[in-house]
């Protein structure tokens, strides 16, 4: 086998990883929030037994609803699994960062929330159309503080292409103050678009303070069980990108397949802690009125600013 091959071969082995264990981290959350509120909860495998039952079912489909209601799963499904591609886990790189970096992960979000966001237009629901004006909002806060973090990050870290990212992060013995701000900025970015509190509540019920979910209420069976899957993965690949760009310990910097395996329980670890942390912080706050959710985004403005600045100052 050559090289070329190895590498192609970690790259897909990293997009599967990321793919797979997206509902296991979900399922932690959970149970995490679960303990914390004193009850017991279900298995951390729930997701998947939901996900199974789901492909199951048959949809019932809004006679209303046009082809992008029954595309949309499936296009919101592939971008995030095209963006999981981008992403190292195990080791510093990925091979298929040199087809996209960074910003391409992004436009692959953008494009399913895009898609997201008109199927639950599609179906002329009141709900539908409340839950994506609402995520169109937020949408539109929330990209100008992404792309100074991304531009804080890629000043201090040499580029927005991921591999280039992760090696630089992996090698780096001082933590800069533009990378503290930065983590600052991307913290609450990723709380908004994985739809975490206080953004959005997740396990809600009550149309009236949905955001995520109402944009998703028509779905039911397999395109229900791949938005959902879909969420999950983009989570992990948030979380991921998170953990392996400000705490790179245990990283694999060769292509020994022992070593790839530490860098996996150490991905793991990362990812599950993170996912604990940010359970243990919804159990402590409330959701936030939708008119003072820009408060909080311009907290993650302010940061990305600070941390743009501290470059130039060093």
């Amino acid at each position: 086998m050559t090289l070329d091959l190895i590498s192609v071969a970690i790259g897909i082995i990293q997009t599967l990883v990321l793919v797979v264990l997206a509902p296991l981290l979900t399922g932690i959350m959970r149970k995490t929030k679960a303990r914390t509120q004193k009850r017991i909860g279900s298995s951390i495998l729930q997701p998947y037994y939901d996900m199974i039952k789901l492909m199951k079912k048959d949809e019932v489909v809004s006679e209303s609803s046009s082809w992008i209601f029954r595309a949309s799963p499936w296009i919101n499904f592939v971008s995030v699994v095209a963006a999981a591609c981008f992403v190292p886990v195990m080791i510093f790189y990925s091979p298929f960062g040199l087809a996209g970096d960074l910003l391409v992960v992004i436009g692959l979000f953008g494009l399913g929330r895009f898609f997201t966001l008109l199927a639950g237009l599609d179906v002329a629901s009141s709900f539908g159309g409340l839950g994506s004006s609402r995520e169109m909002m937020v949408s539109a806060l929330i990209e100008p503080a992404l792309f100074i973090t991304v531009f804080a990050l890629s000043l201090t870290l040499g580029g927005t292409n991921l591999s280039t990212m992760v090696e630089s992060a992996t090698h780096s013995t001082v933590l800069a103050p533009s990378i503290i701000f930065a983590a600052i900025s991307l913290f609450i970015i990723i709380l908004a678009e994985t739809g975490r509190l206080p953004f959005d509540n997740p396990a809600t019920h009550l149309e009236l303070t949905m955001m995520h979910e109402a944009t998703i209420l028509e779905y039911s069976g397999k395109g229900l069980a791949l938005v959902e899957w879909s969420q999950s993965i983009k989570q992990i690949v948030l979380f991921g990108l998170f953990v392996n760009l400000f705490v790179p310990f245990g990283i694999s910097t060769a292509e020994s397949f022992a070593i790839l395996g530490i860098g996996l329980m150490f991905f793991v670890a990362k990812t599950a802690f993170l996912s604990i942390f940010i359970a243990f912080i919804e159990t402590k706050v409330a959701k936030w009125r939708l008119f003072r959710v820009p408060d909080l985004i311009s907290m993650a403005v302010a940061s990305s600013i600070i941390g743009v600045i501290f470059f130039y100052l060093k």
